[in-house]
């Protein structure tokens, strides 16, 4: 019998998972060390950073079976990293620090280094030297980043599914062919 289901579970090689993975590594980080313990808004920051995360996987992981599933929990992912972004940006406005927008001087370095192997290979290298303004800034470019990356994935799941179809279709196919090729399904 030849197996009709798509490989799945291939988020770990997404540049998109290891970003967010980053993204929750870095806001645990900060809540830790600059969000009172036990605030909502604590917890809330570290919760929407796990969901960008874990929703890429567990969208992945059921991608086989449903591409439904995995362009609902990819955009949920997307939507936890709005979510995030929003709370740096309120950390930035209650703090009277400033929100760097595209044109600041120092966002054109910042996204070159986020974007540099020396950041992807350890991210936490330099957050202990970075204050409150500059943290926020780099993590909201990580987010914004990641957005746009979770973006073209819904695009490509969309047309993935428009060209394959679902798992009724690909079981109505397969079902079809071994009914028509019955030597070939030992």
């Amino acid at each position: 019998m030849k197996p009709f289901l798509p490989k799945s579970s291939g988020y770990r090689k997404l540049k998109v998972y290891r970003i967010t993975e980053i993204i929750c590594d870095l806001t645990a980080f900060f809540a830790k060390t600059r969000i009172r313990p036990g605030s909502r808004t604590r917890d809330q920051m570290e919760q929407a950073a796990r969901s960008g995360k874990q929703n890429i996987a567990e969208g992945s992981a059921a991608s086989a079976t449903s591409k439904e599933t995995e362009i609902k929990l990819t955009n949920v992912a997307k939507a936890s990293l709005e979510e995030l972004e929003l709370d740096y940006d309120d950390y930035l406005r209650q703090h009277d620090l400033t929100k760097w927008s595209v044109d600041h001087p120092r966002s054109a370095p910042l996204r070159r280094y986020l974007m540099s192997d020396d950041f992807m290979n350890n991210p936490m290298k330099m957050v202990r030297l970075l204050n409150d303004e500059e943290y926020c800034n780099l993590c909201i470019t990580l987010i914004s980043q990641a957005k746009k990356m979770l973006q073209r994935l819904l695009e490509s799941q969309q047309r993935q599914f428009l060209e394959h179809g679902g798992i009724r279709e690909l079981m109505y196919r397969a079902r079809t062919e071994a009914r028509q090729h019955p030597d070939t399904n030992d």
